[in-house]
């Protein structure tokens, strides 16, 4: 046999009114979802039970977005089907409603900073407690992700500045090789000069045998070894009487 018909009407058990509101409440949801993916369409669904708890659903726009384009096609409507004496009633319309959504606003940021608490109930107080907890993981959220940025800049300089300390001791390190190399080509021993034969023989203690040469002459005079000049010319007597003792 099949399922029969139900019957519309209030059920009067109030276990089974429940039961019933909790099961519908959450095929309701769930067709909702069902047409927003299905028909990419904007769906909001706001529900209040007996006790006045609410339950809502919305796509990926917020809900406020969704009843805000509400309002203005309904306002656009309206605007559509009413003659000219009533659009100025409209507008005063519109405006009590903007005021009295400016003082909405204005009220929940009271809340929101710890401002007249004093008139809220339980259920009122939770709810603001809720949106702020909300509202501290996405800024957390945001926060983290601008930390985690910030730090993958700092290592991707820190990269680059390793790598151009890299480059520049390799640098020095090769100007630095260069020098050595170049001091090292300027300080190589010179070979010494040669003597003439009749120095050598004076240095010697030997004598010469011409009599005259050019350049300097060496003399061991009292242990040490004194250079002296000598002129062209004759040696001087005096010379030859020492280099013959």
């Amino acid at each position: 046999m099949g399922r029969g018909r139900v019957q519309l009407k209030r059920i009067e058990n109030k276990i089974s009114r429940q039961v019933t509101f909790s099961k519908r409440r959450t095929g309701l949801l769930k067709k909702a979802h069902e047409i927003s993916v299905l028909c990419d369409a904007d769906v909001a669904l706001i529900v209040f039970s007996t006790k006045g708890k609410l339950f809502e659903y919305s796509t990926h726009s917020s809900m406020d977005a969704i009843l805000e384009r509400y309002e203005r096609y309904s306002y656009a409507e309206k605007l559509l089907t009413t003659p000219e004496t009533e659009t100025q009633g409209s507008w005063t319309l519109e405006a009590s409603k903007l005021r009295a959504k400016i003082e909405v606003l204005e009220k929940n940021i009271r809340h929101y900073v710890g401002e007249d608490l004093g008139p809220l109930n339980l259920r009122e107080l939770q709810s603001v407690e809720q949106q702020l907890e909300t509202a501290l993981k996405r800024i957390r959220t945001k926060k983290n992700q601008a930390m985690h940025e910030s730090i993958s800049k700092l290592h991707k300089k820190e990269r680059s500045l390793q790598e151009q300390n890299s480059a520049l001791s390799k640098k020095l390190k090769v100007n630095e090789k260069n020098k050595e190399q170049l001091n090292s080509g300027l300080l190589l021993p010179q070979p010494p000069p040669t003597q003439p034969p009749c120095l050598a023989s004076l240095a010697m203690g030997s004598n010469c045998s011409s009599g005259q040469f050019h350049g300097r002459a060496i003399i061991r005079e009292n242990g040490s070894i004194q250079a002296h000049s000598i002129s062209d010319g004759m040696m001087p007597p005096w010379l030859l009487h020492h280099i013959n003792e």
